[in-house]
């Protein structure tokens, strides 16, 4: 199956450290699909609320469609996620007892439907990111070395 990606949350890996990944449907107004097919959808604010039985994308904005006029979405509505009970019971449980945090780590769009990866993510400490930060630097600077001797 084709996947094109739309949105990613490219500091997810800096900013944390991800655990297990799950695919979600997101479950969307007719205006919401066709900006995310035109790529008008942003996650880097975004964050997953999980209650008893549900899962909720919060704080993604999707701008709105210019040809739906008054049918228009609001862009930062709540959007619900659509996950199998036994992946929300164990999102929910990883966030109490484990202390983690669910972030979505990117969108696609996969067989013409919408779908979000998230991810049970630990936050870095400061010194956790610089130590990132070095190790980065230090590829880049061997990948110059054998570029140059070539």
């Amino acid at each position: 199956m084709k996947i094109k990606v739309v949105a990613s949350n490219r500091k997810a890996k800096f900013e944390y450290f991800l655990q297990d990944e799950f695919e979600a449907g997101i479950s969307l107004k007719g205006s919401e699909i066709k900006s995310i097919r035109l790529g008008q959808i942003s996650i880097k604010e975004a964050y997953i609320r999980v209650d008893e039985r549900e899962a909720w994308l919060m704080e993604a904005y999707i701008a709105p469609y210019t040809q739906a006029n008054r049918f228009n979405h609001e862009p930062r509505r709540p959007r619900q996620l659509l996950l199998h009970k036994r992946e929300i019971r164990k999102l929910r449980d990883s966030v109490r007892k484990k202390g983690l945090t669910i972030i979505p780590t990117k969108v696609y769009l996969k067989g013409g439907r919408a779908k979000i990866e998230i991810a049970l993510a630990r936050g870095k400490k400061l010194h956790d990111k610089r130590h990132a930060i070095k190790a980065k630097e230090t590829e880049r600077d061997i990948k110059r070395q054998m570029q140059y001797r070539e």
